[in-house]
This record gives C-alpha cells, sequence and structure tokens, in this order.
C-alpha cells in the first residue's frame, strides 16, 4: 500500500508579510549588536539593536538610542536599508530583486504586489511596480538634491549623506535623522526650523510618499483631471488636503502664536504634515498645550493613505466611517462618496479597524501608566505614536523600562504590517458560505 504524502501547507499572504518583516527585524537586529554598527566600536544591547531594527523596519521613527552620536556609518547604513525596504514593504523589496534579476515574477507575487499597491486588479501589476521603483528613487534623489546646498553649508561634505539620508527616511514616512550631536540629542530638524528649503522639501517628501502608489498611478495616467481618478483617489487627496489644511491653521492660530511670522507659518504646515506618521519635528513636542497634544494623538492615529509608505488607520477608512456615519443620520439606505457607493465589506472593515486601534492604543497607554507612573496622556501620546508608526515623542521613549518598550515594539511591527493583516494571518483561509443565521433586531445607540 503506498503511503500518504502529507500536503504542504501554502502560507497564505498575510503570513507571508508578517514572517517578511519579521525576519527583516531580526537580520536588522543581528546587525545593529555588531561592534562595527557602534560608532564607539562596542556591541549594543539587544535590548535597544530590537527596538531600533523594528522602529526602522515599521518606518516608525521612535529611538532609544541618538541615530547620529550612537550608530556608525555602517549602522545608519543599515538602518537606512530598514527604512527603504520597511517603507516600500517587503513584498516590494522581493519583487524588486526579481525584477533586476530578470527572474519571472509568479502569479502569487503578482497577487501579493496587487495587495501591496491597495489596487483590485491584477494586470499591469509588475509595470506599476517599476514605475513605483523608478518614481521612488528619483524623487528621493530629488529631495536630496534640493537639500544639500542648505546641509553641506553646515556641515561640509558630510551634508551629501544627511540629504540622502533624511531624503529616504522622509519619503518613507519614517522620522529618523542623524543631525544630533554631543550637546544636543534627539533634535530632529529643530536647528531648520526657519528654513523652507528644508521644511517644504521635507514635507513634499512626506505628502508624496503618504498619498499611495495607485494615486501616484491616477495622476500619471490622468493627469490634473480631477473626475477621471478613480473613487480612492479622490478620497485620499480630498481626505489628505483637509488633515492638512485645517490642523495647519489650529497651530497657527492656538499653538504658535509667539513665533515669528515666517516661523510660525513653517511649524503649522511641518507639524500638520509630519504629524501624520513622518515623525519630524521642528518645535519642543513637550512644550505643547494639552489640545494641541489631543489633536496631534488623533492625527497619528489617522495617519496616511493604503497602499503608501505611511501607517495609521488610512486616510480611506476615516472617509467611510464619516460617510457612513452621514448616511445613518440622514437616514440613507447606503453610505457613498463622490457619488459611488460603499460597499458594505468597506464599512465593516473599517470599523473593525477603528475599534482594534483605539481598544490597543487605551490598553497599551493604560499599562504604560501604570508600568511607568506618567501622565496617561503622555504614555497615550507614545502608544498612538508607535502604533501609528508616526515617531513623535514627548522625550519619555529613551527612558521607559523594558516591559514598556516591548509593547511598543509590538505596537509598530503591528502598525506596519495592519491588524487586519495579523487576525487574517492567525485565522484560518477564509472560505464563503451562504448559509445564515436566524435574524433579530438588536437596538444600539
Amino acid at each position: 500500500m503506498a503511503s500518504v504524502v502529507p500536503r504542504r501547507r501554502k502560507l497564505s499572504s498575510f503570513r507571508i508579510v508578517i514572517l517578511g518583516f519579521a525576519g527583516l527585524i531580526c537580520l536588522g537586529t543581528i546587525l545593529l549588536m555588531l561592534p562595527i554598527s557602534s560608532r564607539y566600536g562596542i556591541p549594543t544591547s539587544f535590548g535597544s539593536a530590537l527596538f531600533t531594527a523594528t522602529s526602522a523596519t515599521c518606518v516608525t521613527g521612535l529611538v532609544v538610542r541618538d541615530t547620529a552620536t550612537h550608530w556608525s556609518v555602517f549602522g545608519q547604513i543599515v538602518i537606512l536599508t530598514m527604512i527603504q525596504i520597511g517603507g516600500l514593504g517587503v513584498i516590494m523589496a522581493v519583487a524588486a530583486f526579481s525584477l533586476i534579476s530578470g527572474r519571472k515574477i509568479s502569479l502569487k507575487e503578482r497577487s501579493m504586489m496587487k495587495d501591496a499597491f491597495a489596487t483590485q486588479r491584477m494586470r499591469g501589476v509588475v509595470r506599476m511596480g517599476i514605475f513605483v521603483f523608478s518614481t521612488t528613487f528619483a524623487i528621493e534623489l530629488i529631495g536630496a538634491i534640493l537639500m544639500m546646498p542648505s546641509f553641506c553649508k553646515q556641515y561640509g561634505l558630510r551634508g551629501i549623506w544627511i540629504s540622502c539620508f533624511l531624503s529616504i527616511s522622509a519619503f518613507c514616512n519614517a522620522g529618523f535623522d542623524i543631525l544630533g550631536h554631543s550637546d544636543s540629542l534627539f533634535p530632529s530638524l529643530s536647528a531648520f526650523a526657519t528654513n523652507p528649503v528644508i521644511c517644504l522639501t521635507i514635507c513634499a517628501l512626506i505628502v508624496v510618499g503618504g498619498i499611495g502608489f495607485t494615486t501616484w498611478s491616477d495622476i500619471q495616467t490622468n493627469k490634473l483631471r480631477f473626475k477621471r481618478y478613480s473613487l480612492q483617489s479622490k478620497i485620499i487627496l480630498s481626505m489628505s488636503a483637509f488633515l492638512i489644511t485645517a490642523p495647519a491653521l489650529f497651530f497657527y492660530f492656538f499653538e504658535y502664536e509667539s513665533l515669528p511670522s515666517l516661523e510660525r507659518v513653517l511649524a503649522s504646515l511641518f507639524q500638520s504634515i509630519t504629524t501624520r506618521t513622518a515623525g519630524f519635528n521642528v518645535e519642543d513636542m513637550s512644550v505643547m498645550t494639552e489640545p494641541g497634544q489631543a489633536l496631534t494623538i488623533i492625527l497619528m492615529l489617522i495617519g496616511g493613505s493604503p497602499g503608501s509608505t505611511a501607517g495609521g488607520i488610512k486616510t480611506t477608512t476615516l472617509a467611510v466611517l464619516l460617510a457612513n456615519f452621514m448616511a445613518v443620520s440622514l437616514r440613507r439606505n447606503e453610505a457613498n462618496l463622490f457619488k459611488r457607493r460603499i460597499e458594505d465589506e468597506a464599512i465593516k472593515q473599517a470599523g473593525a479597524i477603528i475599534t482594534m486601534y483605539v481598544s490597543l492604543s487605551l490598553v497599551g497607554a493604560t499599562a504604560l501608566c501604570l508600568i511607568e507612573e506618567l501622565p496617561y496622556l503622555a504614555c497615550l501620546f507614545e502608544c498612538v505614536s508607535a502604533l501609528g508608526t508616526v515617531g513623535i515623542t514627548l522625550g519619555i521613549t529613551p527612558h521607559l523600562h523594558v516591559a514598556s518598550r516591548i509593547i511598543l515594539i509590538i505596537f509598530m511591527f503591528l502598525g506596519r504590517v495592519g491588524g487586519l493583516t495579523v487576525i487574517y494571518a492567525a485565522t484560518k483561509d477564509y472560505k464563503k458560505s451562504h448559509a445564515k443565521l436566524p435574524h433579530e433586531y438588536v437596538t444600539v445607540g
């Protein structure tokens, strides 16, 4: 009797994404622990290396060691490589390697690229991948060139490396910088708060990296003819414009009244843009008022757009929730945006995502508050910053205990791979069933 060979269980795309990010974090941790990665030539502790590798891979920007003063050039290259791969996504990195090596991309890889781009069509996904890779590096190069005169004027030839590092970090919405020195650790871009070239270039890189790859394609194909854009692109561009303008006005009138006019405008605009997952700052976040910190928490939770380098619940999720709210308020049968009906599945997913993010943020903040004995708002700020892969901090991250750092590491990972990805990876493959349980009405609200 022939022996029965057990069937190999294929990994779902969700599990591949999780294993890919986890593998990159592990490799980065090992490399950062090496003496060559430290400026002092001594091994870095496992905890600090793991936290940094997770933050870089998940393009967050929270750090426990100042990137400029602790890490050597080799260590900074390792961090920047993780930022680039993490920003584009592990699936995209694998696809890039396949394209460069000339290997044919399989049907499964095409399907995963489709999910990474947040598009519904598999046709033309390889061509879109080539467009994304070439456009990404072109934008990063332009950003670096624009910033080089300012940085080279102050730092000499090192300004070239600083410009390249910050350009990639900004485009990937990572928030890492290498501007610190022994007298000023974790400075971010505070020394360039009045430099319009640096501030506006960083802002432009953050916005372009955060609107999503499908939106790029829409703009390339249809130019400035907004009516021809897909519903997703219309939602992304409209929500992004609103989420930049409205918070900027709030910061201008209520947070930065004491600043000179130019610095006030730049700081308000910069704060509004960087808050949604980029992680840079030009002003000290710890001196911001509590309403300003609360608004920052909301913006960090929203984040960028699907299929981009940004994190958070995404602009489209917020738009779907608002459309559903309007439909219920006006007693409409269906939620709609731009004269298009929103599918019930999208509404259910949006509700699940916001429930997950809010619940995790509150539970994590409570845990940090109990462990660190710090104000709850400060703990909530750090947790949302990690979960939204933002990286803005009130200055408490480097001083947290091991248990608190583990919580933030988990949040950064969940925020980058996506909460639903983790849930789908942990559950059995979806099989559609036509059977339904008996219906009964429940009063809510």
